[in-house]
């Protein structure tokens, strides 16, 4: 999950520090540098707004969609947990009947 210092910040925070880029015409590197913040997770930002936009390459996700993605993985972890203790006591009762 990165590490202890990794720093959050606000979705608004985010929608700003692209609406600068986009607004004044400097660079990812120049708007970063006076936020605060990585170069990186500004031109991550950056990229991420541009796919929610539809403005993305064929078969990137947007925020929607991986939020749905991180989901779907969790119920199906949960829902395989489920399927392994379910298997586990057919195996017991099974031997069980058998005495």
């Amino acid at each position: 999950m990165g590490s202890k210092y990794t720093k959050r910040y606000t979705t608004e925070f985010k929608r700003d520090a692209v609406a600068l880029v986009d607004s004044t015409g400097r660079t990812v590197t120049e708007v970063a540098r006076e936020l605060g913040v990585s170069p990186e997770s500004l031109r991550g930002w950056y990229k991420q707004v541009k796919v929610d936009r539809g403005e993305g390459r064929p078969g990137e996700l947007t925020s929607g969609e991986r939020e749905e993605l991180k989901r779907l993985r969790k119920q199906n972890a949960e829902q395989a947990r489920t399927i392994e203790v379910l298997r586990k006591a057919a195996v017991f009762f099974a031997k069980e009947s058998d005495r």
